[in-house]
């Protein structure tokens, strides 16, 4: 009986003894060498405390636009599953892998001061011999914390060959601001998983395919482009030849037919309206606003974009296909703008540090996209006057010198190819005809007609006006009556406040001057769920006729007559599909039809 036992005792220890797994392939998993073995941004650091198990573990904060992802590359066997784990803490945490030649695993916790751990899988392609796992943060998160990080799976053989040199280089389609790229495939024993494109010797820009789109350029200059190729293992080729391409001479906002379609993109939000795809967006748009960057807090300066969250909009698109979708829009000629503010982004740039701060984290949206530029859409109390800043060419208010400065700053960087465009409400600037600042006797609204210092000295700089005709209350024109918005005579009245001129609360010694005619287009909403204050096709042609060729007019007789004013902006590409492409489709045929 007792032999009995003890065999029964094995077998059953036998029975519930833990399988053995395949030996962790990561280099320095827990940390406990450094961040050996591991490509980490500057800051990250091993940290004695707190630690999952060992000695060390992974801190990392994410800064700008930098997620703070570390990582490390892996050989691997093709057509092989493997299981990918890590103890993590922090606000968001993610856990994946790039490169797996098959469906890219990512998954994320937010599991703050407890450690908590995340895991996944995936199963290679049947070429692919290494994979890259990583770690990050997310913007705004604060710092999170890695340890024991497992990828189990058997281990494969070092893929050190690097890809064929791509050929036949090519730059071409020159706009004022972008050149066109091309070259020929390369080749590699395992697989090409990215072009690297070098612009003028500088740092490279990754790219999938075998064309690229360099936006963002100085008109009537001459650049010169090398490209390489890389595997998924980090061998890259040697640079091709250069090819150099030039730009056309031309302004910001060069390249825009004479009549323009503005739509604002819900690309971070759905607003009960459904999300549009990049890639969905119709041809009638020809600048395409990304709706909103928005700021970490209010006086931070510190500008934020990402795309709408899935849970929110489940057909959003991967970052690559929404930044291919940008470089297809804008070889069509299309501008693609950032921007900021909106209804729930109030911006105070009341320091000089928050004004610099906007500069660096605007250019970084920028620069990460592609864009062609930025659009200011300050709502709610992001901008006022101080009592006795009175002087339009002179302003005193710190939120509104500081954004003159950071304004005139992304256009020195980016140069006469930079798009700028504004949408203010008419609060913020006709309303300057009655009232501007708090007023002599500081009773009166300081954000009243704010924007006009703003927009008086960017002028030279500014593309495109167009002044929010909606959600308004009424607005005294310079016949000195009060117009309402929703028909034509609103939007004659405004319109021509700003190719007219005014003098600010009356007074004929400072005096708001008349922008450009194409300068300016009138912003409606799109339907009438998207905001108070729709007009129907018929109104807006007709006051647009009014304006344009001095016909249809109403009760309201603009100044002048002005052949050259822009075009329409609408709130929003979202709302206009929503309506079945009313506001785009109308507009766009009537535009096309004008002299």
């Amino acid at each position: 009986m007792r032999i009995r036992a003890v065999l029964l005792a094995a077998a059953l220890i036998a029975l519930h003894a833990t399988p053995a797994s395949a030996a962790n392939l990561l280099a320095n998993p827990g940390f406990e060498s450094g961040l050996s073995g591991w490509t980490c941004p500057s800051g990250a650091q091993a940290v004695s405390s707190p630690v999952h198990g060992g000695t060390r573990a992974l801190q990392a904060t994410p800064q700008g636009s930098d997620l703070a992802r570390c990582r490390q590359v892996v050989t691997v066997r093709p057509s092989t599953t493997y299981q990918l784990s890590a103890w993590v803490q922090g606000g968001y945490v993610f856990l994946g892998a790039t490169g797996t030649g098959g469906t890219d695993p990512q998954t994320w916790g937010s599991p703050g001061a407890s450690w908590t751990q995340l895991r996944t899988s995936f199963t290679t392609g049947a070429a692919t011999t290494s994979v890259t796992i990583h770690l990050n943060g997310w913007y705004g998160q604060g710092a999170y914390l890695a340890d024991d990080v497992v990828l189990d799976g058997p281990g494969g053989t070092p893929d050190t060959q690097a890809p064929t040199v791509p050929g036949n280089l090519s730059a071409g389609g020159a706009t004022s601001s972008s050149l066109a790229l091309t070259w020929s495939a390369a080749t590699d024993d395992v697989g090409v998983t990215r072009y690297e494109v070098s612009r003028d010797g500088g740092a490279p820009v990754a790219v999938t395919g075998t064309s690229h789109q360099a936006t963002g350029l100085t008109a009537a200059t001459t650049y010169r482009f090398r490209v390489r190729a890389c595997d998924a293992a980090g061998n890259c080729s040697a640079y091709g030849p250069e090819a150099s391409g030039t730009t056309t001479s031309g302004g910001g906002g060069g390249g825009l037919p004479k009549r323009v379609l503005v739509g604002y993109l819900h690309a971070s939000f759905a607003n009960g309206s459904g999300y549009v795809r990049m890639s969905e967006v119709p041809n009638e748009w020809d600048v395409i606003n990304l709706a909103f960057g928005e700021p970490t807090s209010v006086t931070s300066g510190d500008i934020r974009f990402r795309q709408c969250p899935a849970a929110e909009c489940p057909n959003v698109e991967p970052e690559a296909d929404f930044v291919a979708a940008i470089r297809a829009k804008q070889a069509q000629g299309k501008k693609v703008l950032i921007s900021i503010g909106g209804q729930n982004g109030q911006v105070q740039l009341t320091t000089a540090a928050a004004r610099d701060k906007f500069v660096e984290s605007v250019a970084a949206i920028i620069d990460r996209y592609g864009l062609d530029g930025l659009d200011i859409d300050f709502e709610g109390h992001s901008l006022h006057l101080d009592p006795g800043d009175t002087n339009l060419a002179a302003p005193t208010t710190p939120v509104v010198v500081n954004l003159i400065s950071a304004l005139k700053s992304l256009k020195s960087r980016y140069g006469a190819s930079f798009t700028l465009t504004m949408a203010p409400e008419t609060f913020f600037v006709q309303l300057g005809y009655q009232f501007y600042g708090p007023g002599p006797n500081g009773a009166a609204d300081s954000r009243s007609a704010s924007y006009l210092p703003v927009i008086h000295a960017m002028r030279d700089d500014l593309t495109l006006l167009h002044v929010q005709d909606y959600n308004s209350g009424p607005i005294k024109g310079l016949d000195d009556q009060y117009h309402t918005m929703g028909g034509h005579d609103f939007h004659v009245a405004m319109t021509d406040m700003l190719l007219a001129g005014f003098p600010i609360m009356g007074n004929a010694g400072n005096v708001f001057p008349p922008l450009r005619q194409d300068q300016v287009a009138i912003g409606l909403p799109a339907s009438p769920n998207a905001g108070n204050g729709f007009t129907t096709v018929a109104e807006v042609q007709k006051a647009f006729d009014c304006l344009a060729k001095g016909t249809n007019c109403g009760t309201y007789r603009p100044r002048g007559v002005y052949p050259n004013l822009r075009g329409l902006m609408t709130w929003s590409i979202n709302w206009d599909r929503y309506n079945g492409h009313e506001f785009s489709r109308s507009h766009r045929a009537y535009l096309n039809g004008l002299s």
